[in-house]
């Protein structure tokens, strides 16, 4: 079985910069003895260092599109208890909650400011920045909903969307079933909210929803806790102008998050 251990992670560098760039002091989960590594060795380290050099490969090939947050090792903590099996639900939701807000942050991080000066309680003069309005959430149910607590918290007042998209018993095509927007959302930039991209079917799906109500791909931002490489790849294949957000790139996702979190697991 697989199990998460501290070994060495991918550096939070942008995609577009050179190949030492993205393998520095930072780490990347990645997982001992397991069936789950992209190649197989007779050397188990082989096997990591194969791994993690096709995962840097991966993220560089995406693009600029993926970006990934500035690794500490607060979020791999967080990534270490949400991948455990022996995780209770309690810890799981209080963890998840935090490194959702962390994902959140940095998104809001990818919307426009505008400068400001306002005056202080002492008279003086200060320059800062504003938050642009026209920005919205859309969760992609049900696992998004997890998100919305965490965007609401750090934006009040801010409209939330939602989409369901399930996948079809006899086709197996994700096909969506339900979705309601801000009717004006076509103005607006959306933080698309989905936890875990695996295969990236559902969230292709979702982007076609948003761009039949006017939204263009460049103005969605999607925020996410955990993608696998081919899910993030085929996201930025199909819509070259979405920005994709991650705390981790990895073959192996926690796919039972949803379950976990509602605690229908």
């Amino acid at each position: 079985k697989a199990m998460p251990c501290h070994n060495q992670h991918l550096n939070n560098a942008n995609p577009s910069q050179p190949e030492h760039a993205a393998t520095g002091s930072t780490k990347q989960v990645r997982f001992a003895n397991s069936s789950h590594t992209i190649s197989a060795s007779s050397d188990p380290h082989e096997d990591d260092k194969r791994s993690e050099t096709d995962i840097v490969s991966t993220v560089q090939q995406i693009g600029p599109q993926l970006k990934l947050l500035p690794l500490n090792d607060q979020i791999r903590e967080l990534q270490t208890i949400i991948r455990d099996k022996s995780t209770t639900r309690g810890d799981f939701v209080f963890c998840a909650d935090r490194l959702i807000r962390l994902v959140v942050e940095e998104g809001l991080n990818q919307l426009p400011y505008t400068e400001c000066t306002v005056t202080t309680p002492t008279g003086h003069k200060y320059d800062g920045v504003k938050f642009e309005k026209g920005n919205c959430g859309v969760s992609i149910m049900r696992s998004g909903e997890a998100m919305e607590q965490g965007l609401r918290d750090c934006c009040r007042s801010i409209r939330i969307g939602k989409i369901l998209i399930q996948s079809d018993e006899e086709t197996q095509k994700a096909k969506v079933f339900y979705a309601k927007f801000p009717p004006d959302i076509y103005r607006r930039k959306v933080l698309l909210m989905y936890p875990i991209l695996s295969t990236g079917n559902t969230v292709i799906e979702a982007v076609k929803v948003l761009i039949e109500h006017g939204v263009q791909p460049k103005h969605i931002i999607l925020l996410s806790l955990f993608s696998t490489p081919h899910g993030a790849k085929s996201i930025v294949q199909e819509f070259p102008d979405i920005t994709i957000l991650t705390t981790e790139v990895h073959p192996v996702a926690p796919t039972h998050f949803g379950q976990k979190y509602f605690g229908t697991d």
